[in-house]
């Protein structure tokens, strides 16, 4: 649930903090840039975790392993509008500041008394969009003009198949941040795997002397879905049903790992026929019970579409339960083979 402050309080002037912490409010590049420039004169290092805000376990397991093996970790919250399209959800995203700032101070805290770390966490950069883009936002549309970075292929396929700007929006924000902060290295889950992949090729391609670490997916302790802050939007009825994609590849898995099965469109299928299957049993409903999905395992994404029919009183979900897309991913590692 969002908290009753959606966003950063205006700028006061003078040193701001996070209320009761050490750790520093930054809203602006130069303030950013001042904060920076000592530390990297001390050789000391510092790490970036970029977050847009309605911060979840799966966010502090970043933060945690960024202060373990970092002097200072600058968290940075910042909602860009360049990853949404125009027909997506900017407006309703989940904005919850009070709940991220108090979730911040706790886990600082936390890793003061925890003698196993590196750092804390130093700062938090909160800029608007007028501080990102400073020559104006240029807009959402695929043929915006404007000041961007587009990694391709990788930027194109699957989840760019459907999104032709996120991957856009991604890079260009990324690549503005990392210039910000400069840090040594930044952090990022793997439910994203693709965002991983188009992050390590911008760093590499761009010759940028940051090293890019990938966190494991944190999953709920009950049922394994993958954390995420959009699953604000998905309402009772709807997540009880969201698992269905970690549940196609967990068994796509099984094929592989305890059948011995390589074969793409045989493992594909095992995954496959789980949603089916699932699909047709919620299809047989009626529209006041079931829930609708659709999506494709080959992405590892599934888009949860609005209630058909809600009930009086029915918990929709963050914003009305708008349709919401889910994306995870389960890494099949080598399995060697066994000798006779």
């Amino acid at each position: 649930m969002a908290s009753s402050c959606s966003s950063p309080p205006s700028s006061r002037g003078g040193l701001e903090k996070l209320p009761s912490s050490p750790i520093r409010l930054l809203r602006t590049i130069p303030s950013l840039r001042l904060w920076r420039r000592p530390h990297l004169l001390d050789h000391r290092t510092v790490a970036l975790v970029p977050t847009m805000g309605a911060l979840h376990s799966g966010h502090l397991s970043l933060i945690r392993q960024a202060a373990r093996e970092n002097h200072h970790v600058v968290v940075s919250i910042y909602v860009n509008p360049a990853q949404f399209g125009i027909s997506e959800d900017l407006a309703s995203y989940p904005k919850t500041w009070d709940s991220d700032v108090a979730a911040l101070v706790k886990l600082d805290r936390e890793l003061a008394d925890d003698g196993e770390n590196l750092g804390r966490i130093s700062a938090v950069f909160a800029p608007t969009t007028a501080e990102m883009y400073p020559g104006g936002f240029p807009g959402q549309e695929v043929d915006s003009k404007g000041s961007f970075v587009t990694i391709t292929p990788v930027g194109e396929v699957l989840e760019g198949r459907s999104r032709p700007t996120f991957f856009r929006g991604v890079a260009t924000v990324c690549m503005k941040l990392f210039n910000i902060v400069q840090p040594e290295r930044v952090y990022f889950g793997q439910k994203d795997v693709q965002q991983t992949v188009v992050i390590k090729r911008l760093v590499r391609d761009f010759a940028m002397p940051i090293e890019v670490v990938i966190g494991r997916t944190e999953r709920d302790s009950k049922d394994g879905l993958a954390l995420s802050s959009r699953n604000v939007y998905l309402g009772e009825r709807r997540r009880g049903k969201a698992t269905v994609l970690y549940d196609a590849l967990r068994v796509a898995e099984q094929v592989y790992l305890a059948k011995g099965e390589r074969r793409r469109e045989v493992i594909l299928g095992a995954a496959y026929m789980v949603v089916g299957d699932v699909m047709r049993q919620e299809e047989a409903k009626g529209s006041g019970e079931r829930v609708r999905f659709e999506g494709g395992i080959l992405s590892g994404a599934i888009k949860m579409l609005p209630v058909e029919s809600p009930k009086e009183g029915e918990d929709l979900g963050h914003s009305g339960g708008p349709a919401v897309r889910l994306i995870d991913n389960i890494i099949l590692e080598p399995v060697l083979e066994k000798e006779d």
